[in-house]
């Protein structure tokens, strides 16, 4: 436990916050938010939601049954029409109310989501504030979400409008799961949708704290319905509902093709963020000193649980050898420690389940013939904490199951190149595609590999920089779709043409 820590006084200071904020989590087991208001439910059944910090139990919740969809789902389908129907500015002085009253509880959403998740707060302080960003920008494009084109012809007028699709079901994965609730969230209330909204059962606590907060601001009954459970029972009930008539998925590209089968009996739109194993390419001619740092921030930041995470470095030959002890040298400078000291870079994985799949990577690098350059070993930072040291495997070829495979930790793998050719075909031979990051001075070659690395983004001489009316989404095994700006908005609507003659044309006559 953390008894036996040797804590500063900011993390003193954390730690007691903390636990006033998470107090509110253990009166009671957590339930649901159905129609306006928290309910336990239908089900008896009930999980354990633990810190990966000491493996202490944070609280318990109940796991949402089918008849717990249905309710949700019904109260998302009676209060769709009035949503709908709302003009735009009032929608978007309600989202505007959301992000404000996100802001007012930053702190409190930050210490819980690093109890909650592991991360540290040096990235999680900004979780929040990023969260009300996505709402503010969604909101000042709500007036403008059913507006169209106008396409005149020579004896017609054509013009498009776009209406909202209906209850969307929302699941959301665990990294940054805050975020990217918000992220998924407010295009679709934006887009005049309501919401039944699954969070994942190994970090539930920020999604109760925003559904609250979204309730508070003056979302409406019904627009918004939480429903807390596993992926097998809970998820399945609502990707198979017929009155959810859209899913945006955050996860697994495993968990997305069964999501994609689920919803195929009801025809279910869908869109995935899916898995990646994202190529970082330096070449000779890289401002090294930024690719160095953007290497190890693209991987080690957020525990290296991120979808969009550099963790394949591929690195030109010239200056592989140089370029590794640098990087050996700071990895091995990493803090890692407690996700709530200001100082700590790199904090415990989510869960158990999840520590011993990365774990399990040391022992699959040396069987196929890589080297455990750094790290490899569990590190017991705090008893009780599922900590891991930062990791980087060299001597490795793509074909090894380390280069191919998402490890979803601070796990770095570097491989070789030569040419430009022999680095973009590295870089494409994986099954998925989300970002891809190229570090080089050499302006033509950075516009080539933009155009022929296999991914939905791609970062020249930068780390992962969010941009929300860009485009973000992948390739591949790596996910469909767009979010960010209009892209967000073609997902949760529909696109409707309307032609008006202008009563000079000729139609044509049968039966004369």
């Amino acid at each position: 436990m953390l008894d036996d820590l040797n804590i500063s006084k900011d993390l003193e200071k954390n730690i007691n916050a903390a636990k006033d904020y998470l107090q509110q989590f253990k009166t009671g087991t957590m339930g649901h938010f159905i129609n306006g208001k928290r309910a336990n439910g239908q089900s008896d059944q009930i999980f354990k939601n633990t810190s990966p910090v000491d493996s202490s139990v944070l609280n318990e919740v109940y796991s949402g049954s089918t008849n717990d969809i249905n309710e949700a789902t019904k109260a998302a389908l009676i209060a769709f029409p009035a949503w709908r129907d709302m003009s735009g500015n009032k929608r978007r002085k309600i989202l505007h109310d959301v992000a404000n009253k996100i802001v007012e509880r930053a702190e409190e959403i930050a210490f819980v989501e690093c109890m909650d998740t592991g991360q540290p707060l040096r990235f999680m302080s900004k979780a929040a504030l990023r969260g009300a960003e996505n709402y503010r920008f969604f909101a000042d494009k709500a007036a403008e979400a059913t507006s169209g084109h106008s396409m005149p012809a020579l004896d017609h007028i054509n013009y498009s409008i776009r209406q909202p699709i209906g209850p969307v079901g929302i699941i959301t994965p665990w990294n940054t799961p805050f975020m990217l609730s918000t992220w998924k969230i407010a295009p679709a209330l934006a887009a005049g949708c309501t919401v039944v909204h699954k969070p994942a059962e190994w970090s539930p606590l920020t999604a109760m704290l925003l559904t609250e907060i979204m309730h508070d601001a003056g979302i409406p009954e019904g627009v918004i319905n939480l429903i807390n459970g596993n992926g097998e029972t809970t998820g399945k009930a609502l990707t198979e509902h017929p009155d959810i008539k859209a899913i945006a998925f955050v996860g697994e590209s495993k968990t997305g093709s069964m999501i994609m089968r689920q919803g195929s009996e009801t025809l279910k739109r869908v869109h995935f963020e899916l898995g990646g194993k994202n190529p970082v390419i330096v070449f000779d001619d890289a401002n090294l000193e930024r690719a160095l740092d953007a290497v190890i921030f693209m991987i080690y930041s957020l525990n290296g649980e991120r979808c969009t995470s550099s963790s394949r470095l591929l690195i030109q030959e010239s200056i592989h050898d140089e370029f590794v002890d640098k990087l050996s040298e700071r990895i091995l400078k990493l803090k890692v420690g407690h996700p709530l000291d200001p100082t700590t870079e790199v904090g415990p994985l989510i869960h158990q389940q999840h520590f011993d799949k990365v774990c399990s990577y040391w022992d699959v690098a040396k069987k196929d013939g890589a080297e455990i350059k750094v790290g490899g070993h569990i590190t017991k930072a705090i008893s009780g904490g599922l900590f891991v040291e930062p990791t980087l495997f060299t001597n490795a070829k793509n074909t090894m199951r380390i280069a191919q495979e998402e490890i979803f930790g601070p796990v770095l793998t570097a491989i070789p190149f030569n040419t430009e050719e022999n680095a973009i075909e590295i870089a494409n031979d994986v099954k998925y595609g989300l970002a891809g990051y190229v570090w080089t001075g050499d302006v033509g070659r950075a516009h080539r590999l933009g155009r022929y690395l296999d991914a939905g983004m791609i970062w020249i001489n930068s780390e992962n920089n969010r941009h929300l009316p860009a485009p973000f989404g992948g390739m591949k095994s790596s996910g469909m779709g767009r979010d960010g700006g209009d892209y967000s908005f073609e997902f949760y609507m529909e696109t409707k043409n309307i032609c008006v003659a202008l009563d000079n044309h000729k139609v044509p006559s049968l039966g004369v």
